[in-house]
Order: C-alpha cells, then structure tokens, then sequence
C-alpha cells in the first residue's frame, strides 16, 4: 500500500488516506453547490461560469468568496416580489388611488395640481372646467374639442372602400357578351 507523508503505520495512513478521500468529496460537493446555487440567485451564465469555475480552482477559498459576494435571494423570490408589486399597484389603480407622479404624495383623480408640491398634473376644460387627461382628445364631461390635440375627422373604412370600389367598377371596360 502507498505510504502518504511517509507514515509506514497501516492503520495511520488508512485515516490519512480516509481524510483525503473526505475532503476530495467536500471540495467536489461545494463545487457543485455553488453551481446550484448560482443557478437559483444569478440570471447570466456567465456569472453562474466564473463562480462555478473560481470554486473548481481555488479549493474551498472559491465557495467561502462566492457565499461571500452572491446575490442575497433567490430569482424566483425576486420574480414572485414584482409579480407581488404589479398586483397590488393594479388593485391601488383600480380604487382610484393616484400617486404624483414627482412628490409620491396621495392625490385623487380628479385633482388639478398636487396639494403637496403644488405642481400641474392635470389642465382643466375650457368649457367646463373639469380636469382633462393629457391624452384626452376631446371632453368626456361637456364633449367640447381640446385646442391642438383633436386631429382633423377622418373618413371611415366602409366609406373609403365603397367610394374605391365605386370608382373601380366605373372605369371597367364593359365586357364584350354584354
């Protein structure tokens, strides 16, 4: 039997050798629980390859720097918070609870300026005086036209295709049956 550190004592060197064979098992389980690891925390392979690959080289000093400097939670909690956050700013959306959108302050829908930093969120109707979206073309309330945003009226789509076929069927030749 080989003799590690030159122990000649058979019993001595089969411990040596059981530790050995132990801690090779340890430094294989960490290089692979980094790997895992690093695939639940980290959404770039490449990252996931530069841990997986500084735990393969540098024994043991590889797992301790990556459990050092990995990212703190997992994507699947990271994705669950959002999806979290998405669901309730569209249950806020849909109580009619606004935010401004410079101070954060609580404002409600129908609010002209922010009572907190006084800026304009909204401009007022000029027939009626209620608050308009900025994306509004017209007034819902009063069905007056907002200045410079109402575009010029447009013909519908049956009215163009009739005119056009209109058109088609009188510049036919006539057919030479008939």
């Amino acid at each position: 039997m080989l003799a590690v550190f030159g122990i000649e004592s058979d019993g001595l060197n089969l411990a040596v050798n059981l530790l050995i064979l132990f801690l090779i098992v340890i430094y294989l389980a960490l290089v692979y629980w980094t790997y895992a690891d690093a695939r639940r925390r980290i959404a770039d392979p490449l990252l996931i390859g530069c841990a997986t690959v500084a735990a393969l080289i540098f024994p043991f000093v590889g797992a301790i720097v990556y459990m050092i400097v990995r990212p703190p939670e997992y994507l699947d909690d990271v994705r669950e918070r959002e999806l979290e956050m998405q669901a309730a700013e569209a249950r806020m959306a849909s109580l009619d609870f606004h935010l401004c959108p410079h101070c954060d302050y609580e404002v409600k829908s129908e609010f002209l300026r922010c009572p907190n930093c006084m800026r304009k969120l909204k401009d007022p109707c000029t027939n009626c005086g209620r608050p308009l979206d900025p994306e509004w073309k017209l007034c819902p309330y009063c069905e007056a036209e907002i200045p410079g945003v109402t575009p010029a009226p447009r013909r519908s789509r049956r009215r163009r295709r009739a005119e056009t076929s209109e058109e088609t069927a009188a510049f036919e030749p006539f057919s030479e049956g008939a």
